[in-house]
């Protein structure tokens, strides 16, 4: 059973997802047009087994769907809205001192 999750379980989430650059390159590889795994991988880069892995995490965070297609089965943004969200993001300014990183960088690897 589907429930809409919390303000707060949704920006989780999305912070998870995009916390890794692979899933940010295939949200923004998604949020250009639907694609199937194997041609995801090849315009990646990376191995189908680890693009598996990190479409399981988007699917579990609730911002990709899979959509069957014949034999095969067809990934896309759940939300149309999630493409302008993602654009919204990715040219927000963000105001950051170039010398300076957080204080958890080295202890949680942000940043």
């Amino acid at each position: 059973m589907l429930t809409v999750a919390s303000d707060i379980e949704v920006l989780a989430r999305f912070g998870r997802a995009l916390a890794d650059p692979i899933r940010c390159r295939i949200l923004l590889a998604l949020r250009e047009a639907p694609a199937y795994p194997a041609d995801l991988a090849d315009a990646l880069g990376v191995s189908r087994t680890r693009l598996s892995n990190h479409l399981a995490c988007l699917r579990d965070c609730g911002l990709v769907v899979t959509v069957p297609d014949g034999r095969r089965t067809r990934y896309e943004l759940a939300d149309v809205r999630l493409a302008h969200a993602l654009d919204d993001l990715r040219t927000a300014v963000v105001a950051v001192e170039t010398d300076r990183t957080c204080a958890d960088a080295v202890d949680k690897g942000c940043c």
